[in-house]
């Protein structure tokens, strides 16, 4: 069997999550994968145009892409203490976002689908940017605020920004449920026993990587924005979780909750097919 497309962001959480998938640390049973790293809101287009069998995607994403892609227990990014923060050069209040410029990391993005539940009336004068550029022109003052998600949310005080509402902090108390964010997507077409197979393997990934925390570095390092130890081991304790191992109930709450919201707001239309494939 030809390898699969396997599509990942370079952040730290999703190549310390699967790297010993694609370098033969656990075994797949003959199974191998061609790996494409490239950032969410590009990993999010690429599955529009089903050009990947297995992918990191936004949960906003796959809230359309239901008919092609179906949800994986294992890898994704839930959690608590994590969603994504509107910053800006000065101190403001949310109304103040009125009728400003806001760069945003991708229109398919969690983040501005909880910035459009969150404040329908703003957000609407968006800049879209790869998010690692997004306190950069905060900071230079090419927008009035930024939308920050991954590693910018541990720098972005060392840049001299303010935060004006972290979002994730808002869901967790408005619904109870940890903040949905990247998902780990694998087209309906693989079939059931196919699909069952990659959600195991992905699952041993994680395990093995908690495991052996060390043997990742050097390929994290490679790829990351953000080159300090501590600045990657916060990413990676924040991101990789119990709900990365398994979505579980409480996770699969989340996800529901937030696709209820999106579809009730006209944002995402409504999907009868079931978030996982049945094995």
């Amino acid at each position: 069997m030809k390898p699969l497309s396997l599509g990942y962001s370079p952040c730290p959480n999703d190549t310390f999550i699967f790297f010993p998938l694609v370098h033969g640390k656990v075994d797949t049973d003959g199974l191998t994968f061609r790996e494409i790293l490239e950032d969410v809101e590009t990993l999010n287009q690429m599955a529009r145009e089903s050009r990947l069998d297995i992918t990191k995607a936004s949960f906003h994403a796959f809230g359309h892409l239901r008919d092609d892609y179906c949800l994986l227990h294992s890898g994704g990014a839930l959690g608590k203490g994590c969603g994504p923060l509107v910053v800006a050069r000065e101190e403001l209040d949310v109304p103040d976002l009125r009728d400003k410029t806001i760069a945003i990391p991708g229109a398919l993005t969690t983040a501005y689908l909880l910035l459009q539940i969150f404040a329908p009336a703003i957000g609407e004068k968006i800049k879209i940017m790869p998010f690692n550029e997004i306190i950069g022109a905060v900071v230079r003052g090419e927008v009035d605020a930024g939308l920050i998600i991954h590693e910018s949310r541990f720098t972005f005080e060392k840049a001299g920004l303010k935060k004006v509402i972290d979002l994730g902090d808002w869901w967790e108390k408005e619904t109870g449920n940890p903040i949905p964010l990247g998902a780990i997507l694998a087209r309906r077409k693989l079939g059931p026993g196919l699909i069952e197979k990659i959600d195991r393997f992905i699952r041993s990934s994680v395990e093995y990587a908690f495991a052996h925390r060390g043997e990742s570095l050097s390929y994290i390092k490679q790829h990351a924005q953000e080159l300090q130890d501590d600045v990657i081991n916060q990413h990676i304790n924040l991101y990789v979780n119990e709900f990365s191992l398994e979505l579980g109930t409480e996770g699969e709450r989340a996800v529901k909750e937030l696709f209820r919201r999106a579809e009730e707001r006209g944002i995402m239309n409504i999907s009868r097919q079931p978030l996982f494939i049945s094995y």
